[in-house]
């Protein structure tokens, strides 16, 4: 079997004097899509955070190509071709859509080839072009966080609630899109809510229960299993679309 893109093994976050993680341990292959599921409160969002180097780790390993990246700052892990789209967005209001994704773009200006395929998705992004990014609507922000992140090619993409206020046609373009990207160059860790989504998209998935991941295996096998997601989430898929 081959070596997981990424892996956690016995990671510990600490926020403070509470105690988020509790041991977590997952891998996520190379090549396709994994979705971290859970509960509001889980430790999702936090373990993606530590992963990027945003929170340290207090115990455990985060290997990523083999290497342990868990000490290592966010500027050195975004360096090793990792991305990360939090749900906040974080995109610069005060500065225009092409200036956004100009300075996301570390080798230089962003290539014409992928600016056209990432304008064939989020169309609004070339609309709005020359405009800040501040005036963007909540759907075309959280557009241009992941574009954002997908400027240059990455090997990994940590993605917070993509679809996440968005309008249906525009959550069909963002799954069109990742799914070329997970056929593609990249592997995706993905924490979504929309069940629906996770259900197309996901090959494999983690689930996280009170700090620590509960279940792991195939997505396709966690979807057709209505009693572990009413066990694990409180619902079926079927009932969230």
């Amino acid at each position: 079997m081959a070596e997981p893109l990424l892996s956690l093994r016995g990671v510990k976050t600490d926020i403070g004097r509470y105690h988020i993680l509790h041991g977590v341990e997952f891998d996520v292959p190379e090549g396709g899509l994994t979705m971290l599921l859970g509960r509001n409160g889980a430790g999702k969002t936090t373990t993606l955070r530590t992963i990027m180097g945003l929170w340290r780790a207090t115990a455990g390993e985060v290997r990523f190509a083999g290497r342990n990246i868990a000490g290592l700052a966010t500027p050195d892990i975004a360096r090793l071709g990792i991305a990360y789209v939090p749900e906040s967005m974080a995109i610069f209001a005060d500065l225009t859509v092409q200036e956004n994704l100009t300075l996301a773009a570390r080798s230089g200006p962003p290539d014409q080839k992928r600016l056209d395929w990432i304008f064939s998705r989020f169309e609004a992004l070339k609309r709005f072009w020359t405009l800040p990014a501040g005036n963007l609507s909540g759907g075309q922000k959280q557009m241009l966080a992941v574009a954002r992140a997908i400027i240059e090619p990455r090997r990994l993409l940590l993605i917070d609630e993509p679809t996440k206020g968005l309008a249906p046609a525009i959550i069909t373009n963002m799954i069109d899109a990742f799914r070329e990207l997970k056929d593609g160059e990249a592997s995706l860790l993905v924490v979504e809510q929309n069940f629906a989504f996770a259900r197309q998209l996901g090959d494999t998935v983690a689930v996280m229960d009170d700090g620590k991941v509960a279940h792991t295996g195939s997505m396709a096998a966690f979807a057709a299993d209505d009693a572990l997601q009413q066990h694990l989430l409180g619902m079926g898929m079927g009932e969230h679309q």
